[in-house]
């Protein structure tokens, strides 16, 4: 009798099945990596046929990069969900593993979806595919305190990655491991709506979650009418459950300063929704607010995950339509301008924004200004909002496209095979053929390194030559529905091309020199035979601070000598008007 009873309370007390951690500590803890192992591994147990749990990777620690994918009907493929035309939503925790509310949120969402508890029947008009942790390793780096400021749980993982790289800076260069799996995951699912969820950093405030969407203010017209329409949509539901919802990533203008306001952006493609924007897809950034409590925060997250597969599982075919018409016009070559760089107009209105009083003074221990926040008194800011955007760095792109030398083409493919664009190679050499060759004119190293780089900007132009392209050369057409992420990868002047991070960065420097003492006869020589070289000579000693320098004033007779580099400073990808014959 009694250990009858025993086993009865014991069942009664026994968690739900699929039940987190979190939630069965009341939304105090969160669970290790084996939990995501277990839970993707029971979803399918506990739902056949409409769950299936993919591993799409693995870690540079060894561990298993794992994904969820539920539908209604048993449609848990690429191809089943390409043959039946349906919208994918794909979201994922974790990026930044020490904001894990995605991981929770997304688990309990799934479970109640598929039980039908939540949106009965939403799972029929949308797949959903769920990465619970991107940054696994990074989840894996488990202890307190490493988001002080943020509100639980009591232990959380770690923002880098084992290689100690952002990932939410690596979605153009993809070098971490996890960046290349993860893409070419979601390129093979050709995700409509791409969601990563995050916690912010930062003020003290009363909104509890920012939801940025692109496009909506860049990209294709139709795309950005569509994206506004699923903001405004999702905000009511939002606002319905009680959340106050933000359109923006709430950053002061002015650091700890919220008198200077904030304005919208639109950032490059290196962050996540503006990649999935990149690629005509819609791309969504969640931010939930880093000091309201980790229960708050989670529910949160799961009512914006919610909502939007709601949306598109009822609007799927008019998003979808969109979005091939998008990258029909792309396929066919009549995308000629590419937007690089977004700025804020300064055009504003004033916004009643909600947060607390606050006092700014000086700091007798640092000796900057600092701010202090009394949450105990609701204060509603009228603050400027800078809230429209507008080109800052606008390209054309070639009406052929780039070519890649050999030298560079076995990992410049790996990198366009991972980000879902199309290339060929050339089979034969190109007779001398009309090109465009960028020579930069000013070079600015990176101060310090950054995700490991040493960064690189360029000021130049691209002017005509005419060039052999030999075989191995790599053919990247811009006529492809990926034209916007070609000219991020390839024009110089974008902040993230792969030579603004780096990756050419020795045709940049010099390598083989001309002795002072060969130079100094040729000066004298060059400046008494040659009347135009005397005068732009005589002019250059007017500037105090190159007649002051030795070495610029040598440079300026290196760079007239026969026997200098002519490579240097020149970019070895170049432009063309139409496809090489070699690769067709």
């Amino acid at each position: 009798m009694l250990l009858a009873t025993a086993l009865s309370l014991a069942l009664t007390q026994a968690p739900p099945p699929l039940t987190t951690v979190s939630e069965q500590s009341g939304w105090v803890r969160t669970g290790r990596y084996p939990e995501v192992e277990a839970l993707c591994r029971a979803f399918p147990k506990a739902y056949p046929g409409k769950v299936r749990c993919d591993t799409f990777g693995t870690t540079p620690e060894g561990r298993p990069m794992l994904a969820l994918v539920a539908s209604a009907d048993g449609t848990l493929t690429p191809a089943a969900n390409k043959k039946k035309n349906r919208p994918v939503v794909f979201f994922q925790g974790g990026i930044h593993a020490g904001e894990i509310d995605g991981k929770d949120a997304g688990f309990a969402l799934l479970r109640d979806l598929l039980s039908g508890k939540t949106l009965p029947g939403v799972l029929k008009g949308v797949t959903a595919v769920f990465v619970p942790v991107f940054n696994v390793d990074g989840h894996e780096r488990f202890a307190p305190n490493h988001r002080p400021n943020q509100v639980g749980p009591e232990e959380m993982g770690w923002r880098a990655t084992a290689s100690n790289l952002n990932l939410n800076r690596d979605y153009v260069k993809a070098e971490a491991p996890e960046m290349v799996a993860l893409l070419r995951y979601l390129h093979t699912w050709d995700a409509l709506v791409y969601a990563d969820l995050h916690v912010t950093d930062g003020a003290k405030f009363q909104p509890d979650v920012s939801v940025g969407i692109e496009p909506q203010q860049s990209g294709p017209q139709a795309l950005r009418t569509l994206g506004v329409k699923l903001r405004e949509e999702l905000f009511q539901e939002l606002e319905k459950e009680g959340h106050q919802p933000l359109e923006f990533y709430p950053s002061f203008l002015e650091d700890d300063d919220p008198a200077s306001g904030f304005a919208y952006g639109v950032p490059t493609p290196r962050f996540s929704h503006a990649y999935a924007a990149a690629h005509h897809r819609f791309g969504v950034l969640v931010e939930t607010h880093s000091w309201k409590p980790y229960a708050v925060r989670v529910k949160a997250t799961r009512n914006v995950v919610a909502g939007l597969l709601r949306l598109v599982s009822r609007d799927g075919a008019a998003l979808l339509a969109a979005v091939k018409a998008a990258d029909a016009e792309a396929q066919a070559g009549k995308v000629r301008d590419v937007v690089l760089a977004w700025k804020s107009t300064k055009k504003s209105r004033v916004l009643p924004f909600k947060g607390y009083a606050y006092e700014r003074a000086p700091s007798e221990v640092s000796g900057q200004t600092w701010i202090r926040y009394d949450d105990t008194k609701p204060q509603v800011w009228n603050v400027p909002y800078f809230d429209t955007v507008e080109p800052a760095l606008t390209v054309a792109v070639p009406a052929g496209g780039y070519v890649v030398p050999p030298a560079h083409a076995a990992w410049v493919a790996e990198k366009l095979t991972t980000h879902g664009l199309t290339f060929q190679r050339l089979t034969r050499p190109t007779p001398a053929t009309d090109v465009e060759v960028f020579r930069a004119t000013e070079l600015k190293w990176g101060a310090q390194s950054n995700e490991g780089r040493q960064t690189l900007s360029v000021k130049g132009a691209w002017e005509k030559q005419s060039r052999e392209l030999p075989t191995g050369s790599l053919y990247v057409p811009s006529a492809q529905p990926g034209v916007e992420l070609v000219a991020h990868l390839f024009e110089p002047s974008g902040s993230d091309s792969l030579l603004a991070w780096g990756f050419f960065n020795p045709h940049f420097e010099q390598k083989e020199y001309i002795e002072d003492y060969v130079l100094e006869p040729f000066a004298r020589e060059l400046l008494a035979k040659d009347a135009a070289v005397k005068a732009e000579w005589d002019a250059k000693l007017k500037d105090p601070a190159f007649a002051k320098d030795p070495r610029a004033r040598l440079r300026f007779f290196y760079e007239r000598h026969p026997a200098r580099d002519t490579h240097l400073r020149v970019y070895p990808v170049v432009r063309t008007a139409a496809a090489p014959a070699a690769s067709r």
